[in-house]
């Protein structure tokens, strides 16, 4: 029999003409057009994870503190005294990029949905975001669309965002990064998995109603944007806050009940994703009736409401005999549920519509037994790489006034406030964001629970996202290394102990052999560095196919963005620090070894248009050492500030501090005849963190330095008066950079503002 389908209509549903030989393969026959549709977003990379599957697998996901890793929604750490903490992070890249508002707004409520389905209340959301540069009125309209899309959802739902990272460069243009982070605290005894159990169990569908919105949007997600996808706006999902708000409240309220067997997001593929994992992971099979389906629109078709993304759905799997008790409570909170299905014994997923099967499919074809590529790695670095490591700092110009491009790296976004932007959304709804953001180098969020008393608890829990992605792309091994130490880094400056990662691996195409380079190296990087630190990663999602097409026709990708979301636990908020200088008189010391280096840098890209080099080196040894002894220092009170010195360079690492505290400090640093000024002062290390600590503590501080550090750190000034000016000298004397703490203060902050308006 021949295929129902033409070339071109299997291919539309992103299935290669050897999958579709496979999918026939496995039917033993021809699929109609919605099984054909199924596959197509099962298979989807987005779903599947075709391309990198055997990568994540060198992932360490197992630890002392992990309850739950990668396979469920979320994964779940132990913060100790019965406290459970659900956290990932998730991409909306391509729906943002054609429908910046809905396609961010949507993102926050799919990443929130992956957390209380575990049977956590939301607590915090980060995001990691990367634009193209503002200069491009269309980079202007998708950057204010997307935080205001993600402002919107979360200050509706009334879940605080609190931290992230705001990056801007040209290799965003058209292709912007959404990745957003959600944490929650666990509020049920037992974790809510998603395996279906228990034959002729009743299969509930919950929430919102179905439409057409977000047809195919995992097939969406995992293909190239071009011209033609402002066309595929259907694609993009609609969401709801203050309904998923009740959804919050109605399914943590049904899984108190001990009635919920199982329970699964209608995120990526819809109805037919939460079907065949359900299904899949259980062992077993599911019978759903789509009559049965509260509907927005009319005449739907069984492809429809399969591919449909419509938000704010959940799938569960009751009790038998006790679905009345849960559907009570989702009718009390304004909410659909309905029996739609049973639990089968057949490992299958048989979707019934108008009495009639409109589709069957074993449930592990669709959610384990996807096709895996196991592509050829190339046998050394691309020409790129090869060529940016030619580079040499000989060839460019030494700078006659490094205090000019300390004004001009202020003022450069990425650099610069991102108030703009946090401002926006609500970071203190719920009344337990310990640190506002931009204060400190990871935001800090109190944990508590109903029946414990605030005032006698103080636990707490750190959270960042990191990447630098121009790292990434010079070289994706270290670079991706580093973004997993940065985030360590990070979560030690406000004194948490680092304890587990969720990632997020934006890239190009897998099917271009460079693209797939960054991506298998990079995984390699961050497995390596992910043991070294301790962090098992327990899960987080996979962003292939960022590229849109040039003006030539040839396609252009992103730099690739393996994300690092990272969480850690705080015994104490009281202690925790911020970057701010404190007080006058305060001693400034410099931990870790500074060897800073062009390659790479943000001095580099944004003042002399250069993408090149190698990025710093990186002693994991001496960053594991540094960030202990930042962490001890702070717990002992010692320690009174502390920021990492990162993008810019240790002249930008100190102003950020000035700036923070209004406070100005004196700077002396060492200096070799043959160093270059604008390396000193902007080249980038790793494993560099800024401490200020009271001039009463230095004898005992220097001691414990000397014990834990040896040489490794240096006493390079002290904190000056209020609204004074911060001076970077050399050790003879010659001064570099002298600015008053209100004339960077009103450069760093309107950055932004001024490219908007």
């Amino acid at each position: 029999m021949s295929a129902p389908f033409s070339p071109q209509e299997i291919a539309s549903e992103g299935i290669k003409p050897e999958e579709y030989e496979e999918i026939v393969k496995r039917l033993g026959r021809h699929p109609n057009k919605a099984e054909l549709g199924m596959f197509g977003v099962m298979w989807s990379e987005h779903c599947c994870y075709k391309n990198s599957r055997p990568l994540l697998k060198q992932f360490p996901t197992t630890g002392d503190r992990i309850l739950v890793g990668p396979g469920e929604n979320a994964g779940v750490v132990d913060l100790g005294d019965g406290l459970r903490l659900a956290f990932k992070i998730e991409s909306h890249n391509h729906p943002s990029a054609v429908e910046p508002f809905q396609g961010a707004a949507t993102g926050v409520g799919g990443i929130l949905r992956d957390i209380f389905t575990m049977g956590a209340r939301p607590i915090a959301i980060l995001n990691s975001l990367r634009f193209g540069d503002l200069e491009d009125p269309r980079n202007r309209r998708i950057f204010a669309g997307v935080v205001e899309g993600i402002s919107h959802y979360g200050n509706c739902v009334g879940v605080p965002t609190v931290g992230g990272e705001v990056y801007f460069d040209p290799a965003y243009t058209g292709n912007p990064l959404v990745n957003a982070m959600a944490l929650g605290l666990m509020e049920t005894g037992e974790i809510v998995k998603s395996g279906a159990k228990g034959l002729g169990n009743p299969v509930l569908y919950v929430g919102s109603t179905t439409g057409r919105d977000g047809m195919g949007g995992a097939s969406f997600a995992s293909a190239e944007l071009t011209d033609k996808s402002m066309d595929d706006r259907p694609a993009v999902q609609v969401g709801d806050p203050f309904l998923e708000k009740s959804l919050i409240e109605a399914c943590l309220e049904a899984f108190q009940t001990g009635a919920v067997v199982a329970a699964q997001d209608m995120g990526a593929a819809g109805i037919t994703c939460s079907t065949s994992e359900m299904a899949a992971k259980g062992g077993v099979g599911i019978e759903l009736d789509l009559d049965k389906i509260p509907v927005r629109e009319t005449g739907m078709v069984p492809y429809e409401y399969l591919l449909s993304e419509s938000q704010e759905r959940m799938l569960f799997v009751a009790e038998s005999g006790r679905e009345g008790e849960l559907i009570e409570i989702f009718e009390r909170w304004g909410l659909h549920a309905v029996v739609a299905g049973t639990v089968i014994e057949e490992p299958i997923v048989r979707i019934l519509f108008k009495g009639e099967i409109a589709a069957e499919i074993p449930a592990t074809a669709l959610a384990d037994n996807t096709p895996i590529y196991h592509r050829e790695l190339l046998s050394e670095p691309p020409e790129y790489v090869r060529k940016a490591r030619e580079w040499d700092d000989k060839t460019l110009p030494v700078p006659e006034s490094p205090q000019d491009i300390f004004r001009k790296l202020l003022d450069t976004p990425s650099i610069a406030s991102k108030r703009w932007v946090y401002r926006q959304y609500d970071h203190q709804v719920q009344n337990n964001t310990v640190i506002f953001p931009g204060g400190a180098d990871a935001a800090v969020i109190r944990v508590r629970e109903k029946d414990r008393d605030p005032g006698n608890f103080k636990k707490g829990v750190a959270a960042v996202t990191d990447c630098n992605s121009l790292y990434v792309y010079l070289d994706p091994y270290h670079g991706a290394k580093l973004a997993v130490a940065e985030a360590a880094r990070n979560l030690s400056c406000v004194g948490a102990d680092p304890i587990a990662v969720t990632d997020n691996l934006n890239f190009g195409s897998p099917e271009n052999s460079v693209g797939y380079w960054q991506l298998a190296t990079a995984c390699q990087g961050i497995a390596e560095a992910c043991r070294e630190f301790n962090t098992p990663v327990t899960g987080g999602n996979v962003s292939l196919y960022n590229e849109t097409v040039d003006a030539s026709g040839n396609p252009r990708s992103i730099y690739p963005t393996p994300v690092i979301g990272m969480v850690g636990a705080i015994e104490d908020i009281t202690k925790v620090r911020g970057q701010a200088w404190q007080e006058s008189g305060d001693v400034i010391y410099l931990l870790g070894c500074h060897r800073p280096t062009l390659g790479g840098s943000l001095y580099l890209s944004a003042i002399h248009g250069i993408v090149a080099g190698k990025p710093p080196e990186l002693d994991i040894e001496l960053e594991k050492q540094v960030q202990a002894a930042c962490r001890e220092g702070i717990r002992s009170g010692l320690v009174k500030s502390a920021h990492d010195s990162a993008e810019g360079g240790l002249a930008v690492a100190l102003a950020e501090c000035c700036i923070a505290g209004s406070i100005g400090a004196e700077v002396e640093l060492s200096w070799n005849r043959e160093d270059r000024p604008d390396t000193r002062l902007f080249g980038e290390s790793a494993g560099c963190i800024l401490v200020s600590v009271s001039p009463e503590n230095q004898g005992d501080w220097e001691k414990f330095l000397s014990d834990r550090l040896g040489e490794n750190w240096r006493r390079i000034g002290r904190v000056t008066e209020r609204n004074g000016n911060l001076t970077i000298s050399e050790v003879s004397g010659r001064k570099w950079i002298d600015a008053s703490v209100a004339e960077m203060t009103a450069t760093w902050s309107g950055a932004i503002e001024r490219r908007l308006h």
